[in-house]
């Protein structure tokens, strides 16, 4: 069989599983193959299907994400490592990092709390040269993840990781002040009924914060003032319909709120500033 007929062959059987059946088979072939998908498109289809492509394919077959059969994810276009302990980096979640780059092009500290992989505060600092970034997380595992992402990616001497939780007493008190604050932190509703593959594999420390998914925004933005700078900008990521909750607990701690959409025109993140008057 050829790679090309192993991958028609496989996009049929995980029809019923995933809705991006070809693709997930032609990436999952990719990884395999130790190539591109677009190499692989253009010059491996007609070769042997290799060996271990069935197995891939199984665990995709009971959800098991891509992104941690690969162990890899692109993110603002860059390749980073993820694992169970962290949440996959989406593409909807670039929009915090435009906002970022378009508030403070400048910034020259930067801090990620619940870093994860590492996704956004290496995106930010890819494109801002001077600038030195924190990623807080209170979990080790996704904190090597972090680390080895930026070390990969030649980001080592700009940032560093450490273990933070913004619920613990003086988590904070080390920090310093910041130009740009970002968190995508827990924002789903404990009973909200998830995708298979993000209920049954991604982190659900990451995911879940009460029952109206805004557990963790009440006990961080209040926090957030003390860890910026005159004139700093904080960027949350947001659920869908989270925008007017959230804004009201900013506005209650003394923010002003900008919503940002995400491509698909969907409520995403808020820039947060201290307000003036």
């Amino acid at each position: 069989m050829t790679i090309g007929e192993a991958i028609r062959a496989a996009a049929e059987r995980l029809a019923a599983t995933s809705d991006t059946a070809r693709l997930d088979a032609e990436l999952l072939m990719a990884h395999l193959e130790g190539v591109s998908r677009s190499e692989l498109l253009l010059y491996r289809l007609r070769e042997p299907a290799p060996p271990g492509f069935a197995a891939l394919v199984e665990r995709r077959m009971t959800h098991e994400p891509v992104a941690y059969i690969t162990g890899r994810q692109e993110f603002c276009g860059l390749p980073l490592r993820v694992t169970p302990a962290t949440l996959i980096p989406r593409g909807d979640s670039e929009t915090l990092v435009e906002a970022a780059l378009a508030l403070k092009p400048d910034a020259l500290r930067v801090l990620d709390l619940g870093t994860g992989s590492g996704a956004l505060l290496l995106a930010v600092l890819a494109h801002c040269g001077a600038a030195q970034g924190v990623g807080l997380d209170r979990s080790e595992a996704a904190l090597d993840v972090a680390r080895s992402n930026a070390e990969s990616l030649g980001l080592r001497p700009q940032a560093r990781f450490e273990t933070g939780d913004w619920h613990a007493a003086g988590w904070a008190d080390d920090l310093g002040t910041f130009d740009l604050v970002l968190c995508n932190p827990p924002y789903v509703e404990a009973d909200a009924a998830l995708d298979r593959q993000v209920q049954a594999f991604e982190p659900a420390s990451a995911l879940f914060a009460g029952p109206e998914g805004l557990d963790d925004y009440r006990v961080l933005i209040p926090q957030l003032r003390a860890l910026m700078n005159p004139g700093a900008g904080a960027i949350l990521e947001i659920g869908a319909n989270q925008a007017d909750a959230v804004a009201a607990l900013a506005d209650a701690a003394g923010f002003s709120t900008e919503l940002r959409r995400d491509l698909a025109g969907r409520a995403r993140a808020l820039v947060l500033r201290v307000r003036t008057t």
